[in-house]
């Protein structure tokens, strides 16, 4: 499992850059993504950085030009956080024009989107979104399972904590992505580079996992 996060300081980049972390971008960031890393995008709709349809697209198609398509984890098309019906309309347009960037195509399922509103296939990562209630209860556990059993990834979003990673890893994510990090790199980068290492059965070489 690959952890997700802001590009909030030289080491947090250098970890990027190492592949031990990947990097999350929204077009409100105007980040650099680090040489070498892997990065996703976001689009802006959870918070304050939706910058309109056509403006987060060009944002989309210039991002992933810049930086290759090949190094894209996937694209989430646009949303409105917590409605399922209302994110199946405004996502079905844009996720065969994500497919044409060569960039694999993130739809994100809501409180809801278990009763057949999903785009199986139209999509190719289905991002855990919705709230922290739903997402991480047994509708989004199936839904994970069944998006594995069909040949897609699975990526979950806002988490923030050890027992957050390690469910989003018991669900079978390939991927997930948090602020904890950006809120204080120092104490937190080797704390999630910890968390990540345990997951991963890997050594723990970067603080402590607890």
């Amino acid at each position: 499992m690959l952890y997700l996060a802001t590009p909030s300081g030289p080491d947090v980049r250098t970890a990027m850059t190492a592949g031990l972390l990947g990097c999350m971008t929204t077009p409100a960031q105007g980040n650099r993504i680090p040489d070498g890393a892997l990065y996703a995008c976001d689009n802006g709709k959870f918070g304050k950085g939706w910058p309109g349809a056509a403006a987060w697209f060009d944002w989309l198609e210039r991002t992933v030009t810049r930086y290759g398509a090949d190094r894209c984890l996937w694209a989430v098309a646009p949303d409105i956080p917590f409605d399922a019906a209302g994110t199946l309309a405004e996502s079905l347009p844009w996720l065969p024009r994500i497919r044409q960037l060569g960039a694999p195509a993130a739809f994100a399922a809501q409180d809801g989107c278990e009763h057949g509103l999903i785009p199986w296939d139209d999509l190719d990562v289905l991002f855990l979104a919705g709230s922290t209630e739903w997402k991480t209860g047994r509708a989004a556990r199936q839904l994970a399972a069944e998006a594995i059993n069909r040949g897609k990834t699975v990526h979950m979003g806002r988490v923030n904590s050890r027992r957050r990673l390690r469910l989003a890893h018991e669900f079978g994510c390939l991927t997930a992505d948090g602020t904890y990090i950006a809120f204080g790199p120092d104490t937190n980068l080797p704390a999630t580079l910890a968390w990540s290492a345990e997951i991963n059965g890997q050594p723990a070489l970067f603080g402590d996992a607890a």
